[in-house]
C-alpha cells in the first residue's frame, strides 16, 4: 500500500530504480488504474464541499467525468468489495455478512471463506488471460480467500512498474487512511477547522462531534496527497495520458450512523473517471451507477467479452448497456456480532427500504465503532436525555417499510411509506425490489450457520479442491483438476528455488484454521515467477524445470502438485 510521507517516498524511489522499458510490441488494450479509498461519501471539492481541500482529486475531476449518482451494494467494506471483485451481488453468492473471516470477538461464527458459485471468478482473472498485468496494492477483503491466479502481484510493493515491457496493466492502489478506524487511531495534527462547518442534523453539535469531523476531513486531505503522488508517478513514467483512471470509495460513511447503513450516507460514493487526453473532461454524469457495474465496465473498456453471469452492466466501452439503470440496489446483513437484514432500492430521487427484522432498532451495539469518540458521547447524551427527536430516531424500532425523497430530505429523516401521496412510488419501488430478489436470489433468507453447513456438506471444515493432475502430452504437460470451477495456477522454475516455493506455499496455508491463506505475491520466493493462469494449453518444459501447480475453487481448501522434467534439453 502506498502511504503518505517517507514510506511512500521509499517505495517511489525503489520503483524509480526499475527500468520501465518500452518494447516494439504493440499494446493490445488500454491501461486501467483504480485509485480506491475507504469510507467516504463525496466529501471532496469536486462534489461541492467547501471545507475539505482536495486539489489533486479536483484536478482529476476537471480532466475527467464526475459521476453524481454512484452507489455501492453495501454500506460496509467486505460485502461491497466482494460485489466489486466478482461483479455479483453479495446477497446472491453468500458474501453478505460483515465479515466472514475476521477477528473472533467481532463475529458469532467461526471464520470461513465463502463458497461462491463455481462459475464465478474474480474478474482480474479474465484480464490476465487476455494478457493484462494485474496488480493489487494491497487490500482484498473479498469475504473469501482469493486464488493465487487473481493477481500477478498482491502486496505493498505491487505496481504496474513491475510489468514486462509495455504490457497493458490493470492496477489497484487502495488508500486506507480514511477508514473508520483512523478516526480513533490517528493522533497527528488536524488540518481542518470545523468551527464554521454545518453539523449534520443526525448529530448533536458538540466539540467531540466537530473534532471527529475534522479528523475525517484531515484524513481525506492526506489521502488526496497520496492520490497526487500516485498521479505524479504516472506522469513521470509517461503513462498519465495512456491510462484510464478510476477514483472511488469502497462505500460511504466513516462516521456513526453513516457507515454500515444502506441510506444515502452509507452507499453514495464519489466516482471520477479520467480518459487519456482528458476526453470529456470537466463533465458530470447523472446516470445511476452501481459498483456492481465496475467489473463489466473494465472488461468492456479492455475489449474483453463480458461473461453472461455477471449481474452488473457496463456503463462505458464497446459493450455499454443499451439502457441506463432505473434502479440501484443494496443490502445490509450481519454487522460483526449483530444480525439484521435490510434491502434497499433507489431510483434517481427516492429510496425504499424493506426491513426483514422490524422488531429491532436501527442502532446496533457494534463494539468496533465504540472506539469512535463521538459514538461514546452520543450514547452518553442519549442516557442523559439530551438528544433531540431526529437524533433519537436511531435508537427507535424500525417500521417494515421506509420511503424517502432523498432530493428533498437528504438525511432521510421523514418516512413517507404511510403517506398516501406517495403510494404509487412505494408500490413501484417495492415491486422493483421484489423483481430483483426473484431474479438474483437472496441468501439472507438462510441462517448463516445453515448456509455454512450447506456449503461444507454438514462437515466442520470446507471441502478440499481435488489434487491437480499433471499429465505428459505431446512433448509437454497438461494440467487437469476434477473440481468444477477451480482456478488453476502454475509456476516454472529451477529445482532449488521451486523447492523453497513449495515449502513457502505449504507453510503459508495454515491448516490449524479454516481459512487457507493464499501465497501473497508481495512475499514471493526469490527466483520464482508469479503464478500463471492455466487455460488448457500445453506447457513446454526444459530438462531440470520444476512445475508447481496450485488449484483452488473459491471457498474450498487449495491443493498443490509438483513435477520435475527429467527429459529434453
Amino acid at each position: 500500500m502506498i502511504r503518505a510521507g517517507s514510506n511512500f517516498k521509499k517505495i517511489f524511489l525503489c520503483f524509480a530504480l526499475i527500468s520501465v522499458s518500452e518494447t516494439k510490441a504493440q499494446q493490445k488494450g488500454p491501461n486501467i488504474l483504480w485509485i480506491t479509498c475507504e469510507d467516504i461519501s463525496p466529501y471532496i471539492g469536486a462534489y461541492g464541499d467547501k471545507l475539505v481541500k482536495t486539489p489533486n482529486i479536483d484536478q482529476l475531476a476537471k480532466e475527467g467525468i464526475r459521476y453524481m449518482k454512484a452507489y455501492t451494494t453495501a454500506g460496509v467494506c467486505a460485502p461491497s468489495r466482494s460485489a466489486i471483485i466478482t461483479g455479483m451481488y453479495q446477497t446472491s453468492i453468500g458474501t453478505h455478512h460483515m465479515r466472514t473471516n475476521g477477528v473472533a470477538k467481532y463475529q458469532p461464527v467461526p471464520p470461513y471463506s465463502a463458497v461462491i458459485p463455481d462459475y464465478v471468478k474474480c474478474f482480474p482473472e479474465y484480464l490476465r488471460k487476455a494478457g493484462y498485468y494485474c496488480t493489487n496494492n494491497e487490500k482484498q477483503d473479498y469475504q473469501f480467500t482469493a486464488p493465487v491466479t487473481v493477481w500477478d502481484e498482491n502486496g505493498p510493493a505491487a505496481s504496474f512498474r513491475n510489468r514486462p515491457g509495455n504490457t497493458p496493466f490493470f492496477a489497484v492502489f487502495n488508500f486506507m487512511i480514511t477508514h473508520e478506524s483512523q478516526l480513533f487511531m490517528r493522533r497527528d495534527s488536524l488540518r481542518v477547522n470545523t468551527d464554521s462547518a454545518s453539523v449534520p442534523p443526525i448529530y448533536p453539535d458538540t466539540k467531540t462531534v466537530r473534532q471527529d469531523m475534522a479528523r475525517l476531513f484531515t484524513n481525506i486531505e492526506i489521502m488526496d496527497n497520496q492520490v497526487g503522488e500516485l498521479i505524479q508517478m504516472l506522469k513521470n513514467d509517461g503513462l498519465y495520458d495512456k491510462t484510464i483512471i478510476f477514483f472511488y470509495s469502497d462505500h460511504g460513511g466513516a462516521l456513526p450512523w453513516m457507515k454500515r447503513e444502506v441510506l444515502e450516507r452509507g452507499t453514495h460514493i464519489p466516482l471520477i473517471i479520467r480518459f487519456p487526453g482528458g476526453k470529456n473532461g470537466g463533465t458530470s454524469n447523472n446516470e445511476l451507477i452501481s459498483a456492481i457495474d465496475f467489473a463489466p465496465t473494465v472488461l468492456s473498456l479492455a475489449g474483453i467479452r463480458i461473461p453472461s453471469h455477471l449481474q452488473g452492466q457496463a456503463f462505458l466501452g464497446a459493450q455499454k448497456a443499451k439502457e441506463n439503470r432505473k434502479y440501484v440496489f443494496a443490502g445490509r446483513d450481519r454487522m460483526d456480532t449483530e444480525y439484521d437484514r435490510v434491502r434497499m432500492v433507489r431510483d434517481p430521487q427516492f429510496r425504499y427500504l424493506y426491513n426483514y427484522m422490524p422488531e429491532k432498532p436501527y442502532y446496533q451495539n457494534i463494539e468496533f465503532r465504540l472506539d469512535v469518540p463521538m459514538m461514546k458521547e452520543i450514547l452518553k447524551l442519549k442516557e442523559e436525555d439530551k438528544l433531540n427527536h431526529d437524533q433519537m430516531t436511531w435508537f427507535e424500532r424500525k417500521p417494515a417499510e421506509e420511503l424517502y425523497d432523498v432530493n428533498n430530505d437528504p438525511f432521510e429523516l421523514h418516512n413517507l411509506a404511510n403517506d398516501s401521496n406517495y403510494k404509487a412510488k412505494l408500490v413501484e419501488l417495492r415491486s422493483a425490489l421484489q423483481t430483483w430478489t426473484k431474479k438474483y436470489g437472496d441468501m439472507g433468507s438462510l441462517s448463516e450457520k445453515d448456509m455454512i453447513k450447506k456449503w461444507w456438506n454438514g462437515n466442520d471444515e470446507p471441502p478440499a479442491t481435488a489434487a491437480p493432475e499433471i499429465i505428459k502430452s505431446n512433448g509437454g504437460v497438461k494440467i487437469r483438476c476434477a473440481t468444477k470451477g477451480a482456478s488453476v495456477g502454475y509456476r516454472i522454475g529451477k529445482p532449488e528455488a521451486m523447492n523453497k516455493a513449495v515449502e513457502h506455499t505449504i507453510q503459508t496455508w495454515d491448516a490449524s484454521i479454516i481459512i487457507m491463506k493464499s501465497v501473497r505475491e508481495g512475499d514471493k520466493v526469490k527466483g520464482v515467477p508469479a503464478w500463471q493462469i492455466y487455460g488448457g494449453e500445453l506447457i513446454k518444459l526444459r530438462r531440470g524445470d520444476t512445475l508447481l501447480v496450485n488449484a483452488m475453487r473459491i471457498g474450498y481448501k487449495p491443493a498443490t502438485a509438483s513435477f520435475i522434467e527429467t527429459s529434453g534439453h
